[in-house]
């Protein structure tokens, strides 16, 4: 049945859809962890110049031995953090060559993102007019619905009289040791027509009480499905929408952070400013970096989902 072949093409959809979103997500990942180990680099950079600068000073006799040990506990922990970071890099590479069956799972790949960028310009209302008319499980549960119609149509059909038409066309051959004739042959068609009608069916009304049972059924499970849909999309959406004003709050905050540290860094070589408030300034930036990082990747797993909802998700990979 064709009703059949268009669920087990649409369950198929639904598995591709579902492995797109997943590989989606990894490659963001990916660049996430990229972008996390280029702020982690310029990190260990700054506190490499901060070390520079304080056994200059030391060495003059400007900063004290305690000076000199933080400013090389600093180094030593931003430097720890980025190696670290190189190992989850590492292990997000290999995850994406396995998904994409490379068979040389550990083989580097060059990206043409160097930043997560999210579409910040969906519109609630298509999304739903797109869940409505392609989500692949909505197609599904309408189409089982197709299904229990026709079994119904099927137990019904046995209630009304029935016609049976039938034809043999043969050839006999008879020989005959004695008697008038001494073979016989016959050539010819023979058809029969004959009406019926099931005057009693004990099992009739239970299979149509048990059809009737799955058509409410099945449309129960599509309303439900719905209904399910309809809040994911609702909470995807508010948690988009929050992601969004997090990201323009989060750009200030890296631009001023910035600027704090080129100000900061200035006035510590002119011994203008403590070691620790040199350090406050330079964790406050990668806070921040951190901070608008999370905000880009969450803002792009929730615009996956709800293209994954809406039935938009392959289109994504055009």
């Amino acid at each position: 049945m064709k009703a059949l072949e268009k669920i087990g093409e649409t369950n198929t959809r639904i598995a591709m859809e579902a492995f797109a979103a997943y590989i989606i997500a990894e490659y963001y990942n990916f660049v996430q962890q990229k972008i996390r180990l280029k702020n982690l680099h310029y990190a260990v950079t700054l506190s490499r110049e901060r070390l520079r600068i304080v056994e200059e000073r030391y060495n003059i006799g400007d900063f004290s031995r305690l000076d000199l040990l933080q400013a090389r506990v600093d180094f030593n922990e931003d430097n720890s953090k980025y190696m670290k970071q190189q190992e989850v890099l590492h292990t997000s590479r290999i995850r994406l060559n396995e998904m994409m069956a490379n068979p040389d799972v550990d083989e580097p790949f060059i990206i043409r993102d160097s930043l997560i960028d999210a579409n910040e310009t969906l519109i609630f209302q298509e999304l739903w007019d797109g869940t409505m008319e392609t989500n692949a499980s909505l197609l599904n549960a309408d189409r089982n619905n197709i299904l229990t119609a026709l079994d119904m149509k099927a137990v019904n059909a046995r209630n009304y009289p029935y016609l049976t038409l039938n034809s043999v066309y043969g050839y006999t051959f008879n020989k005959y040791e004695s008697g008038t004739y001494v073979n016989r042959q016959n050539l010819g068609l023979n058809f029969g027509v004959t009406l019926g009608f099931n005057i009693f069916d004990d099992n009739r009304g239970r299979e149509r009480k048990n059809a009737k049972i799955a058509i409410d059924n099945a449309q129960l499970q599509r309303e439900q499905l719905e209904q399910s849909l309809r809040a994911d999309l609702h909470n995807l959406w508010q948690a988009y929408l929050n992601n969004i004003v997090m990201l323009k709050l989060e750009r200030e905050n890296v631009v001023a952070a910035r600027e704090n540290v080129e100000i900061a860094m200035e006035r510590y070589m002119l011994g203008d400013l403590a070691g620790i408030e040199m350090r406050k300034a330079q964790k406050s930036l990668l806070d921040a970096e951190e901070r608008i990082l999370t905000a880009e990747y969450d803002t792009k797993l929730c615009e996956i989902s709800l293209l994954l909802i809406s039935g938009q998700i392959l289109t994504y990979l055009d």
